[in-house]
């Protein structure tokens, strides 16, 4: 039965959104728990979490940084975890992967190619900065390359593997998809494949509908029956691409690291707000959400008793 069901997951935070652009946006250990568990409430049976400095807003990475909000979810809820190893494009990937190294999770997030990682559009809206690290942050994004090399990925995986941490493999494109393959057959990896395909960051495949079929098709060939296909689009895409794959069968990922946004011209005042909205695409369809269990029954998973936190 778990196997027809839909896993939302929501990404709650993230590295590329800032303080100013939205008051809603979780900053503080309190604001990101509080948050994740507000969406797993709404039918989030993942959350994806990231740290950010509670006076700046800014992404911080230590493991420390997550321990707080971490164990509040825990005690509060059975909801999947995911710590991301994508991190912030501006840190290396020894960094990256150490809060998952230390806390094994059940999910881990991880980036499967080097990718131009455009995020300078964001600065056109005129705005009052809070922090002078948002808009400098957002003008470096000109020259800036997201590494994630055969090299960098080999050592999350070697990494990350003894822990029994799954991963959320984010495919910006079709090459990602073939790096994917390429350490599936090596045997780094193992089935069933959870496959986030992500569309409309500038540097990565487009948000086209024939976007989104060209990475399913492209999928379908490599993996076969050997991979779990969910979705996350950026901005105003969101809601659309969910809708789309919900329909064909796919998983969906939303929540205010991918779009601040509930509408056009409303910003989403919680995660909870796209959780709903995003089940009620889903559900409206026919399709059922998956409870957390069944997540991990569908990918998988070590189980919530075997992390470190």
């Amino acid at each position: 039965m778990a196997a027809h069901k839909v896993i939302i997951s929501c990404a709650v935070t993230g590295s590329i959104h800032t303080p100013s652009m939205s008051p809603y946006l979780p900053v503080t250990p309190a604001q990101i728990a509080e948050s994740a568990l507000g969406a797993a409430e709404a039918g989030a049976a993942i959350v994806h979490l990231h740290a950010r400095d509670p006076q700046t807003g800014r992404p911080v990475h230590e493991p420390q940084d997550f321990e707080p909000f971490l164990r509040v979810i825990k005690q509060s809820s059975d909801v999947v975890v995911n710590i991301t190893t994508g991190a912030s494009p501006y840190m290396p990937v020894e960094y990256r992967v150490k809060p998952a190294e230390t806390w094994q999770p059940e999910v881990a997030s991880l980036n499967m190619g080097s990718m131009n990682f455009g995020l300078f559009p964001m600065l056109k809206k005129d705005r009052e900065w809070k922090h002078a690290w948002e808009p400098e942050m957002l003008e470096a994004s000109h020259d800036l390359v997201f590494r994630n090399s055969f090299k960098d990925i080999r050592y999350a995986l070697d990494t990350l593997n003894k822990t029994g941490t799954r991963y959320e493999f984010e495919c910006y494109d079709t090459a990602h998809l073939y790096n994917l393959h390429y350490f599936w057959k090596e045997g780094l990896v193992q089935a069933p494949l959870f496959i986030q395909t992500c569309f409309g960051l500038l540097g990565g495949i487009g948000a086209h509908p024939d976007d989104v079929m060209h990475m399913k098709r492209t999928a379908d060939r490599l993996f076969g029956d050997n991979y779990r296909w969910s979705v996350l689009a950026a901005g105003a895409s969101q809601m659309p691409v969910a809708a789309m794959a919900a329909s064909m069968g796919g998983h969906v990922r939303v929540g205010l690291e991918d779009s601040l946004w509930l509408g056009k011209g409303q910003l989403a005042e919680t995660n909870a707000a796209q959780v709903r909205k995003v089940r009620q695409i889903i559900e409206g369809l026919g399709h059922e959400i998956a409870t957390p269990d069944e997540a991990r029954e569908i990918l998988s998973l070590k189980g919530g008793d075997k992390v470190a936190f």
